[in-house]
């Protein structure tokens, strides 16, 4: 069990997290016809857009109540309502997610309250739109959490509480931040080769996937219908990927009684295949060939990549559950984790990472224990610290802006292969085998 040290410093110094409320709006991306809204100052908001524009490389819909220093003073409650009807003649949303931050925050608002007294007034002219709101401060917490928060507060304002109909082929799949675009699409074919019908929430798959509409939207365009979110509750399993998940997983078997499963990580031959089995149980069906083929596959580049990963001492810096998922998979690959970096200390994840100790901090925090490190692995921020000590950087989670493509995958068969072969690529570009004397052999 790994012991967790707290942040000491009073500062951050290159920072390592990213803000609830950008975790927030990330996950109401992943539901169709929404729009996030930013209940702050228009900072906040230009701050997260370019970080998701930049990472994704695509137009995000995200809008601000863009509070001024009177609005702050006085209270936000009619910046809040002019931006939400606002937002619903112009653009027409199904769904705006209200995201707090540091500025109604700190004055104590209630915005849930305020929302309400806004639907009681304006309810007609509100009608096709659900509106929901989650509470994230920006000085508490991280992307993780304001995932979960946000994906808690639409299963709870939408979902239908009464107990429903099973369909014994429809499955609900609430995934974690950290999967990628790919990593859900994966999913997706994964459980419908089984014969099941998943119900993916969010899926950023369908609003972030690079795909050119015909047409320009204010709103994201694919994800998670509000239909199928309001009829969760027909779905015969739930299944949670990382532990924050637990949260809105708990939320939806309060509301509707379906049971939920949860998993840690999907990285990993041994994860993969419990995931697999829950899977084929459900279905009743054999694994379907090309899954079994996966499997072999990673079989052979685990023997493969062994050699390679074996010995190898790690440095990474990422949040909780993305920390746990990458460094359990390291070291069933012989690697050991030389330092482990993370954004917040409350997550039951962190007493399971395979190191001696977990450090709560930042970049500088990771670069200050990374020195004797084979290989660094965290976001594009830490591109300046691998480059001062030297050491090779292996680039995950968000935000990642510094290489072509966001779609990586890294879950499953499949995504573990990729991992594997990311990992080893990037040890034989920067420290080469021997070529041995073999090499040197006349070839006259």
């Amino acid at each position: 069990m790994a012991r967790v040290v707290s942040q000491t410093k009073a500062a951050a110094v290159n920072p390592l997290k990213s803000s609830q409320p950008l975790g927030a709006a990330f996950a109401f991306l992943g539901v169709d016809g929404a729009i996030p809204l930013l209940h702050g100052s228009q900072g906040c908001t230009s701050f997260a857009l370019a970080l998701l524009v930049r990472h994704f490389n695509e137009a995000i819909p995200l809008q601000t109540t863009a509070m001024n220093e009177a609005a702050i003073i006085v209270g936000g409650a009619d910046r809040l309502e002019e931006a939400i009807l606002s937002l619903k003649t112009r653009t027409r949303p199904r769904l705006i997610g209200i995201c707090t931050t540091a500025s109604v925050e700190a004055r104590d608002e209630d915005v849930a309250g305020d929302v309400e007294n806004i639907k009681r007034r304006r309810g007609i002219e509100l009608v096709g739109t659900e509106v929901v709101v989650v509470n994230t401060p920006d000085f508490d917490g991280a992307i993780e959490e304001g995932w979960s928060k946000a994906v808690t507060a639409v299963i709870e304002a939408i979902a239908r509480p009464d107990k429903q109909y099973r369909n014994p082929r429809k499955i609900a799949i609430l995934p974690g931040w950290n999967l990628t675009v790919a990593d859900i699409e994966h999913l997706r074919e994964t459980a419908v080769s089984f014969g099941l019908d998943p119900v993916i929430l969010p899926d950023v798959s369908g609003a972030l996937d690079g795909s050119i509409p015909e047409e320009w939207m204010p709103i994201t365009n694919g994800g998670t219908k509000l239909k199928e979110i309001r009829d969760l509750g027909a779905t015969m399993q739930c299944i949670a990927i990382g532990e924050h998940m637990r949260r809105p997983a708990e939320a939806l078997q309060r509301l509707t009684g379906v049971p939920y499963v949860l998993f840690r990580s999907l990285t990993g031959l041994e994860n993969v295949d419990r995931f697999i089995r829950v899977l084929a149980a459900m279905s009743r069906k054999q694994t379907p060939l090309n899954v079994r083929r996966n499997r072999m596959q990673l079989q052979d580049a685990m023997l493969d990549g062994h050699s390679h990963m074996a010995g190898k001492k790690i440095a990474i810096a990422s949040e909780p559950d993305q920390l746990f998922q990458l460094s359990n998979f390291f070291t069933t690959m012989g690697a050991e984790i030389a330092a482990a970096v993370t954004t917040t200390g409350t997550s039951k994840a962190l007493e399971m990472v395979p190191a001696k100790t977990v450090k709560v901090g930042d970049l500088s925090d990771l670069e200050s224990l990374a020195a004797m490190a084979d290989l660094i692995v965290t976001h594009s921020h830490g591109r300046e610290a691998a480059r001062r000590l030297g050491v090779p950087l292996m680039r995950v989670g968000f935000p990642i802006f510094d290489r072509f493509g966001s779609h990586k995958l890294t879950v499953l068969y499949r995504g573990t292969r990729d991992v594997i072969f990311d990992f080893a690529n990037i040890i034989l570009a920067n420290h080469p085998p021997n070529p041995g004397p073999l090499a040197s052999t006349d070839r006259r």
